[in-house]
């Protein structure tokens, strides 16, 4: 008796528990989601994670920005999103310069700002979601200097003003500093548009003997696939290309062996966190939103949320790929 009576009252406490977690959410909750770069399957990954979190809660998710890299055309999305006031948003920051205004008059204005995938560390956003960029560019390093033996000449293609791509190139110059053999002859800012990286690899391609370009390297989604292009385009097998996430080109390119390896970063717990982050700041908000939280040492926030960095090559490749398959 005793027991079946401790049952029956642990089944109407979950029960209320339960009652009281639906009534904490509402589809009137609405969140969003703001990047640049849209059309690019990390960010549809991305989407992919934040729609479900938003579907777990019961919550209404919303998504904004250019299909490219656009910072401006990124500000007009973040603005409009702030205009609707809405319980929290998500930003990856594609130019700190341009974006943090306005992540500041969001949090003046009450709504809550997490960003995910590059940061704006110096804005009143509460704190940073995404991978250890100047960890993941020294992976890539590492990688740089065992196949090439120490020695050649790299060329590396980036996003310029992006706070992650800044620190992975930092990642990959702290490496190369211990190996003087290594030189890198060119950093090319391909400003979102993938064809420059093509356009660029062409031309390096035409060099011989000592200016031999040995190893190319990417610190975006975006210009893999396009340098991958070019080298096999070339004829050359010589070439070591190091690539950044995890797009089905890019798999499929290391499978074949043009792209020696990638650097795969996790969006999809990007969005699935943040959006649960965000949910979790709406109902039980600080008092102060525009506070500098990284200097309080009892504060409920953390700087940094590290969702994790893998080096995908062909050891391991098959699994991404059939990951990849599973989620469609």
């Amino acid at each position: 008796m005793r027991i079946a009576r401790t049952s029956a009252i642990a089944a109407i406490a979950c029960a209320a528990f339960s009652l009281a977690s639906c009534a904490r959410h509402s589809q009137k909750e609405v969140y969003y989601l703001i990047a640049a770069n849209l059309s690019l399957p990390y960010w549809q990954t991305a989407q992919a994670g934040f729609n479900h979190a938003a579907a777990q809660y019961g919550v209404t998710a919303k998504v904004d920005g250019p299909d490219g890299h656009d910072p401006q055309a990124e500000l007009a999305a973040l603005q409009k999103a702030v205009a609707q006031k809405p319980s929290g948003i998500l930003i990856s920051v594609s130019d700190a310069s341009v974006l943090q205004p306005e992540i500041d008059a969001a949090a003046s204005a009450g709504i809550p700002v997490i960003t995910i995938d590059s940061d704006a560390p110096l804005s009143h956003r509460l704190f940073f979601i995404g991978t250890n960029n100047l960890e993941a560019g020294r992976l890539g390093g590492r990688r740089v200097v065992e196949k090439l033996g120490g020695k050649g000449n790299v060329v590396i293609f980036t996003l310029g003003g992006q706070a992650n791509t800044d620190e992975r190139l930092k990642g990959f110059k702290d490496v190369f500093s211990t190996r003087p053999g290594i030189n890198i002859v060119e950093v090319v800012d391909i400003k979102g548009d993938p064809t420059v990286a093509f356009d660029r690899t062409q031309q390096f391609m035409t060099l011989t003997g000592p200016k031999k370009i040995d190893a190319f390297v990417c610190l975006d989604s975006a210009s893999g696939k396009a340098v991958a292009d070019a080298i096999k385009r070339s004829g050359a097998t010589d070439r070591l290309l190091v690539a950044w996430d995890a797009s089905p080109d890019t798999l499929d390119a290391i499978k074949g062996g043009i792209i020696d390896s990638t650097i795969v970063q996790k969006p999809y717990t990007m969005g699935y966190y943040g959006l649960k982050a965000l949910d979790e700041v709406f109902h039980y908000p600080p008092a102060d939103l525009t506070k500098d939280y990284s200097a309080d040492s009892v504060s409920h926030y953390p700087v940094f949320v590290d969702t994790g960095t893998t080096l995908v090559d062909k050891t391991n490749v098959d699994r991404y790929i059939a990951s990849a398959e599973g989620s469609k």
